[in-house]
């Protein structure tokens, strides 16, 4: 929240994102199930993620105090568990 939302809501309002939700279990579950967050990330196309946009430029302009931006995020991936991301698409109940 405090350096990926920030990042992932002005590519937003620079309309490279069309929505950013994020969700968190109700219950309890096991260990090897659990989870802390999920963040769903609708982009505004698929060839938006690889159009050479300058994501690092954008931290850097966000987050001035470079030093304390990177020390952060080497230890957000120091405690952050094996994950995949997961490309979904909407499917249409039939009618």
């Amino acid at each position: 929240m405090k350096n990926d939302y920030p990042i992932l809501r002005k590519q937003h309002e620079l309309g490279r994102i069309l929505r950013v939700t994020l969700a968190k279990p109700r219950y309890l579950a096991t260990e090897d199930g659990r989870w802390d967050y999920r963040v769903t990330i609708v982009w505004k196309s698929a060839q938006v993620l690889d159009d050479g946009f300058d994501e690092e430029s954008l931290a850097r302009q966000l987050f001035p105090d470079q030093e304390a931006f990177k020390k952060e995020e080497e230890r957000r991936f120091e405690v952050l568990l094996p994950h995949g991301d997961v490309p979904i698409v909407d499917v249409e109940p039939a009618r």
